[in-house]
């Protein structure tokens, strides 16, 4: 059986489409600063085109880089951390959680309306069905949590502290400065849906600069480009 391709009832071109995609995701630039990027390469498009592209693909191209890293990513059940953050979606406060393994890789996000033990045991099972258990996980002083740990028989597995869970809060940077960019969110639909998207946009271009050599680092950039370039392809 022949697999179609994705694009096949789009004019324009699979690297335009991912390219637009790739900056609205991965840069905190609006629907608009994406249009004259393009056009000052050649590309005239509307932003509500590049609005269109990103719901379209956005998450076909997230869901296969989470794929392939879930595939290969063993040691992200050694240590978890958890947090979470406040988010407004039409002045009302949601709470956007999110798992994220020692080496700073965003494992899951999840949103919804309070605040409690049956928001963390739903977020916990929908971590642990896709990533497993992990042996150690780090969280803040949050009751609801130590509820759904002990719930799920991993209560033994909880580490808390004043400075141990920075490696979560400094997670949320990336997402606080996308937020700013698109002036919020109106929906908890679109809220999660933006999340899902952009953490794994973010785990795959993230190459920790700090951490490695210049020849390294171009490297490694020139490959998650390139993975980049490839995928949803036929």
């Amino acid at each position: 059986m022949i697999k179609r391709s994705l694009f096949r009832y789009f004019k324009t071109s699979p690297e335009i489409i991912r390219l637009a995609v790739m900056l609205y995701v991965r840069f905190p630039l609006s629907l608009r600063n994406v249009e004259d990027l393009l056009h000052e390469r050649g590309v005239d498009v509307s932003h509500e085109t590049v609005r269109f592209w990103w719901h379209r693909f956005g998450p076909m191209f997230a869901a296969e880089i989470k794929k392939r890293r879930i595939e290969v990513m063993k040691s992200s059940r050694w240590r978890w951390h958890l947090d979470e953050v406040f988010v407004k979606i039409n002045g009302e406060r949601h709470h956007l959680w999110r798992a994220v393994d020692h080496e700073g890789e965003v494992l899951e996000s999840f949103v919804t309306k309070t605040r409690d033990k049956t928001a963390a045991l739903k977020f916990l099972k929908k971590a642990m069905r896709k990533h497993g258990r992990p042996e150690v996980i780090v969280t803040d002083r949050l009751r609801s949590y130590g509820a759904a740990l002990k719930q799920i028989g991993a209560a033994d597995r909880q580490e808390t502290g004043r400075w141990a869970n920075n490696r979560a809060e400094n997670s949320h940077l990336p997402f606080r400065r996308r937020e700013r960019a698109m002036l919020r969110f109106r929906r908890m639909r679109s809220l999660q849906k933006f999340a899902a998207v952009h953490a794994s946009v973010y785990n795959h271009f993230n190459q920790e600069r700090s951490l490695s050599t210049r020849p390294n680092f171009k490297l490694n950039r020139a490959a998650a480009l390139a993975e980049w370039r490839g995928l949803c392809v036929a």
